[in-house]
């Protein structure tokens, strides 16, 4: 714990907080629930060994709301666009948590520690299973909906899960690979309907108690596992513990978002992101701040700008292609009811969009960066000078630096790593592990440092810019795809005797999937178009269908190495004309 505070002193109190207030929002109303934290941000106390969001952040601003000291804001605001509403206050948002925990604990016979498997798009129920899991110490692990029963099996074995919850859109896909699944005890659907082998989420958790007693978890007690893609090999699960996700945002304030219990802040990432996890449940919580989220079932421009202006939202969150999109319309025809803050994240954010969107709202875009292993890096905080281009300045809590093959820290302007230095004191955002794969936690440091995978630089201001991967990662609308997934899907079609998939430049999604295909003998005479949507729609049965390749080239064979390795940065090169 003497490493923590250290951690803290040396890292948090090197960035000057933003100059400006809270809105002119009385501060003491966050202060009632940091003010514990303060101690331990001055030094004066270690932090402390047990923590949970849920009783020590959640429950803290229950009291606060009912002692009338915050604002009539909801913590929780959901609409579908279909005339369905949910609004939630804390008090409401504690009353019904603690319902689905009983759920989770007596209906299905989850204990502490255990893991839940949840895939569901953006629906209130989402958000009860979070805080439920917290209450009971459940690790929670969040599945974009999009997942094909194959991506399902693998997360279900991999994780040996005992629970999953999920709609009945996508029950059959779970049954259909249940059998193979020996750890799996307990199926949820959420649904008005029924299913064989399924019990019924609504209806268990209307009936249960709300007297759940939350249970005692250390800091460093898992929480979350997250699946993220990698350049080889099938997704890892990324583990975050209780202090790396929810007391973090305790200590690191209110740089990245600066919201107020006043506030109310509009994420439209996909329920399996980080993201979600950080700007839609903990960090807006932390400051008591209204979560509001619309279900989204495609995103249309029209439907997110007529929603700023018929909702209050004042701080949005989105990828570069919500934006990209976005400043496709004729924006002078839409009046927002009181948007003030704008951030992107996920990929770089092309400066062209910024300029249209500073020109025709007279906001600006500001951008993050992270990744599901460490949160947020870097970011442009409010009030700092924006430079086009720049991902802004390092993150309260991180020491990041531009780094060499070698882990020796390069100048200004010299292109290298992005990384944190992760020795001799871990920082309190990290992951804990890779679960079962010590070797990948291994790789992913370099001397005292852990290494992001992307290239960058750093100006003499603190500004870091974002060059590209540093691997075959490829970021297409906020999504991590790894080459892998989709060449093992490929290569199962008959069509098919060897591929490389790699990135492609595109104007909307920033890149996409590009695939270079080697043809069977059998296949070298078939319709080229055909066949391209044939391996596309391939693609979308046997993996997610966000990862099939928007674009197809057959070529007569692939560039190698004398080892026989696909050369796909040559590839990648190419696409790009590097």
């Amino acid at each position: 714990m003497k490493l923590f505070k250290l951690q803290c002193l040396k890292f948090l109190w090197t960035l000057k907080p933003p100059s400006r207030p809270f809105h002119g929002h009385p501060r003491l109303l966050v202060s009632d629930v940091h003010s514990q934290y303060e101690s331990i941000r001055q030094g004066k106390q270690e932090i402390p060994k047990y923590f949970n969001f849920a009783s020590d952040v959640l429950d803290k601003w229950s009291e606060i709301e009912k002692a009338g000291k915050r604002p009539s804001n909801p913590a929780f605001w959901w609409i579908n666009g279909k005339g369905e509403e949910v609004k939630w206050s804390f008090q409401e948002l504690g009353f019904l948590s603690r319902k689905v925990a009983n759920v989770l604990t007596k209906e299905c016979g989850l204990q502490k520690g255990d893991r839940l498997i949840v895939i569901l798009p953006r629906i209130p129920e989402w958000w009860l299973v979070n805080v439920a899991c917290m209450r009971a110490g459940i690790v929670l692990i969040p599945g974009v909906s999009q997942l094909s029963a194959k991506d399902i099996l693998y997360r279900l074995q991999a994780s040996k899960a005992k629970c999953i919850i999920t709609t009945d859109k996508l029950a059959p896909a779970v049954d259909s690979v249940a059998p193979e699944c020996q750890f799996l005890k307990t199926k949820l659907m959420v649904s008005k309907g029924s299913r064989e082998g399924w019990l019924n989420f609504t209806e268990l958790y209307r009936n249960q108690a709300a007297d759940h007693s939350c249970v005692k978890t250390r800091i460093q007690d898992p929480m979350i596992i997250f699946f993220t893609s990698g350049t080889t090999g099938s997704p890892k699960m990324t583990q975050h513990s209780q202090g790396s996700l929810g007391f973090r945002p305790l200590l690191s304030e209110r740089y990245w978002l600066d919201l107020t219990p006043s506030g109310m802040i509009w994420n439209t990432a996909d329920t399996g992101w980080i993201l979600t996890s950080i700007a839609s449940v903990f960090d807006p919580w932390a400051f008591g701040s209204c979560i509001f989220i619309h279900n989204l079932p495609q995103a249309e421009s029209s439907v997110i700008l007529n929603t700023l202006c018929r909702f209050p939202v004042d701080v949005l969150v989105g990828a570069p292609t919500l934006f990209r999109m976005l400043v496709q319309n004729d924006l002078s025809n839409y009046k927002f009811m009181n948007l003030k803050y704008c951030m992107s994240g996920g990929e770089p954010l092309n400066p062209e969009v910024m300029e249209q969107w500073k020109s025709q709202t007279g906001l600006d875009i500001h951008e993050v960066y992270g990744q599901t292993e460490t949160g947020i890096i870097c970011s442009v905080f409010k009030g700092m000078k924006i430079k086009p281009g720049s991902m802004g300045k390092a993150a309260p809590l991180y020491d990041v630096q531009i780094i060499d093959k070698s882990a020796n820290i390069l100048p200004p302007g010299q292109q290298g790593e992005i990384a944190v230095r992760s020795k001799p004191i871990r920082p309190l955002g990290f992951f804990s592990e890779y679960v079962d794969n010590p070797k990948k936690t291994a790789e992913s440091q370099r001397g005292d440092f852990y290494v992001t995978g992307d290239r960058g630089t750093v100006d003499e201001d603190g500004y870091f810019q974002f060059i590209g991967r540093d691997d075959d990662i490829i970021i297409s609308s906020g999504y991590r795809i790894g080459p892998f997934e989709v060449e093992s899907a490929l290569i199962e079609h008959p069509a098919v005797v060897e591929t490389a998939v790699v990135s492609s430049p595109d104007p909307l999604r920033g890149e996409v999937v590009k695939a270079f295909v080697v043809l069977s003998p059998d296949f070298s005479s078939s319709d080229l178009k055909s066949l391209t949507r044939d391996l596309q729609e391939h693609v979308k049965k046997t993996t997610a269908p966000y990862k099939y390749p928007r674009k197809v080239e057959f070529v007569q064979e692939l560039p190698k190495t004398v080892t026989g390795k696909i050369k796909r940065n040559e590839l990648r090169n190419k696409e790009w004309g590097r």
